[in-house]
């Protein structure tokens, strides 16, 4: 086993998440039901939820909504939680911090990654964690205390870094991010790391920051975060469009159950994914536009004809080799940022085509 490694798993166990978690809390484990804990009433339960695989909700709707079992229930948007710890295990090991390393974290949240990060770092003055949220950050701060650590812990808008303390050697982001802030990129010495949850994806993104200022990476584990706050989805005013009906002419199930790669661009192209609504019948919808097959006919709306785009995308992609994700990136420059197939430097976009027109 690496020292590296080894180094993440004692972080792991000596910095406790349960000082992290208050003592009632919404716990959400993977593909089943969630459920109140609370460590007064079901101590044991609370225990058995902190140590397992659970995402645990701590705030609600920005904190306009109160936390209490029957608002959870009602899935008011949780905006804050302690992450499922075989991801956050999964998004440091990416993220290899090594001891004197200066720490950048992009929301502070709990503050349980922001405890990590210092112990891997060796030193709680090289983590610099920001929250958007202040009293997110004094809850945050409060629980830093009393697990003995105390990373400087800044309130602002994390799209904007921390500049007083660039350069850094590790960026951890920890909401999901469609644009990437070249602030991030900026405040990265060249052969720094930045991770991040790449949010029309959900997947990790590894990006290492070049001596040029242009980031470039890959995608590893799938993942499930909160959106940065500045770039939570809004639907935006369309006109109504007339309805447009054709003869569907390819095989609709081959667009639906995509491998990896196919997927992966339907979610970054598209907006979603094409799903089976039932026996012959299917669905995409980035939220504005709409396709819907019902047999032998497709019924398109909105600015889009998002069947005929997920059509060419399926096209392109076998075309191009049904290319899986260890072919395809992101490279981030001070002008733009683009998804890219096999080479860095080409969009992926110009090689697809995806949008043909109508």
């Amino acid at each position: 086993m690496r020292s590296d490694v080894r180094h993440l798993a004692d972080a792991l166990v000596r910095v406790g998440r349960h000082r992290f978690i208050p003592p009632q809390a919404w716990a959400q484990p993977p593909g089943a039901h969630g459920y109140w804990i609370d460590r007064e009433a079901r101590p044991h339960e609370w225990w058995e939820a902190v140590h397992s695989e659970t995402v645990i909700y701590t705030q609600l709707d920005d904190g306009r909504t109160e936390l209490t079992a029957e608002n959870a229930a009602r899935t008011y948007a949780p905006t804050c939680s302690a992450s499922n710890p075989v991801v956050v295990s999964a998004f440091l090991r990416l993220l290899a911090v090594r001891p004197g390393d200066r720490v950048l974290e992009i929301g502070t949240g709990t503050g349980w990654t922001a405890a990590l990060l210092c112990y891997l770092a060796g030193d709680a003055p090289e983590v610099t964690s920001v929250e958007i949220d202040a009293a997110l950050a004094a809850t945050a701060e409060a629980g830093l205390r009393t697990a003995g650590t105390a990373p400087r812990v800044v309130v602002g808008d994390g799209e904007d870094g921390h500049p007083p303390g660039a350069p850094f050697d590790r960026v951890h982001v920890t909401c999901g991010v469609r644009d990437i802030p070249y602030a991030w990129v900026a405040q990265t010495r060249p052969g720094g790391v930045i991770v991040l949850p790449y949010a029309p994806a959900m997947l990790l993104l590894r990006l290492v920051v070049g001596e040029d200022g242009t980031a470039i990476g890959q995608f590893h584990d799938s993942c499930s975060f909160m959106p940065l706050r500045g770039q939570r989805p809004s639907r935006p005013a369309t006109a109504e469009t007339p309805p447009r009906v054709r003869e569907l002419t390819g095989d609709a199930e081959a667009l639906l159950d995509p491998e990896p790669g196919l997927q992966f661009f339907f979610d970054v192209f598209l907006g979603d994914t094409p799903w089976a609504t039932g026996p012959g019948n299917a669905l995409v919808s980035d939220g504005v536009s709409k396709a819907v097959v019902a047999g032998n006919r497709v019924t398109q709306t909105g600015p889009r004809d998002l069947w005929d785009e997920a059509e060419h995308l399926h096209r392109e992609w076998n075309r191009s080799g049904r290319p899986g994700l260890e072919r395809v990136g992101v490279t981030v420059t001070r002008e733009c940022q683009y998804v890219w197939l096999d080479d860095p430097t080409a969009p992926a976009a110009d090689i697809l085509d995806h949008r043909e027109k109508r």
